[in-house]
């Protein structure tokens, strides 16, 4: 039972998504129905408006998808739908639905974790070899993560407060700049230079977790003390100078986290993997190293259904299967999702 049509929805944050995923390989189709838009004038997701937008396009997405692929749910073998961790009120959305798909074509119900989903969206680039590390920089998680096998996962390393993802949202208001932090940081960075020299937090000796609070907290402190001293702040220099200590740090840990676990290869995951400078001095790092460095297109480092379905996949040929008394759970533990 190593085939499989499955169904994925996600819907864990301010994206719904529905794509259908054959064998775990290929994307037939992968829609995405974006709330950014909404969302900007807030500076961030607002989490009942997020619900409401994914009520209203659940189906039709669901329906897009379906066409998109060429399918009818009978083709479908299974519906798999993101569990958590995320926003409760947007993952009830997604496994309403797919609890309903489930309970009336009689397809097999699959919860996915949201990480998991991240990390096999590499799937679609390269065949995991294990045992593996993966970094995991998305809006809400900086982690490491140790697979030795498919649907394993042991989280050696993450972030004590702020994640990569949060703390680039939080400077890029200290600059004013637009949501998401993100991307508007990166575009800055790339014509910038590090002349703020901020600290590279790295923590005890030997230790693969992560702090950025501290930064964050320096470029804040940077921007207002030279404000009350009227100097001119450069918001170039300030973006690059902010992005290269969080890369520097990222980096350093992930190609230490590789070497110490003997792994093949060092996977990367979430939003923040679609950040230039990141994707840069990762493969510089890992070719210096002779490591194998695997990054999903841009298109598949947010929020998707198709990593969803792929991560569904792994689980379904295990046999795993939920019941629809399944429910969300904001908090998912990643080490604990695909146990069957």
């Amino acid at each position: 039972m190593n085939t499989s049509l499955i169904l994925s929805i996600e819907s864990s944050c301010d994206e719904t998504s529905v794509a259908l995923v054959k064998d775990g390989k290929t994307l037939l189709s992968n829609v995405v129905s974006s709330q950014i838009e909404s969302h900007k004038r807030f500076g961030g997701v607002v989490p009942e408006v997020a619900s409401r937008h994914h009520v209203e396009r659940i189906t039709y997405v669901i329906d897009d998808a379906l066409s998109e692929a060429g399918v009818t749910m009978e083709d479908v073998d299974a519906v798999a739908v993101t569990q958590g961790p995320g926003l409760v009120g947007a993952l009830l959305v997604g496994i309403s639905a797919a609890k309903a798909l489930a309970f009336a074509h009689q397809k097999p119900l699959i919860g996915v974790h949201h990480i998991a989903g991240h990390i096999y969206a590499n799937e679609l680039v390269e065949e995991m070899e294990f045992p593996l590390v993966c970094l995991v920089v998305s809006g809400g998680h900086t982690e490491l993560v140790y697979m030795p096998e498919h649907g394993v996962f042991e989280v050696i390393g993450e972030t004590r407060d702020d994640a990569a993802g949060e703390a680039y949202d939080k400077v890029a208001r200290t600059l004013s700049l637009p949501y998401p932090g993100g991307p508007a940081i990166d575009r800055l960075a790339a014509v910038g230079e590090d002349t703020y020299n901020f600290p590279r937090v790295r923590l005890e000796p030997g230790s693969f977790d992560f702090s950025f609070s501290g930064l964050k907290s320096s470029v804040i402190n940077a921007v207002h003390n030279a404000e009350q001293r009227g100097e001119t702040v450069i918001p170039e220099n300030l973006a690059a100078s902010f992005q290269a200590s969080v890369v520097e740090v990222l980096v350093e840990k992930a190609i230490r986290a590789v070497k110490e676990k003997g792994a093949k290869q060092l996977l990367v995951a979430g939003g923040v993997a679609a950040n230039r400078g990141l994707r840069a001095a990762l493969q510089e790092a890992t070719a210096a190293e002779r490591i194998q460095l695997v990054i999903p297109p841009l298109g598949l480092c947010g929020d998707n259904a198709g990593m969803i379905g792929v991560a569904a996949h792994h689980a379904y040929v295990r046999g795993k299967r939920d019941t629809l008394a399944m429910n969300a759970v904001p908090g998912l533990s990643l080490e604990e999702s695909m146990t069957v």
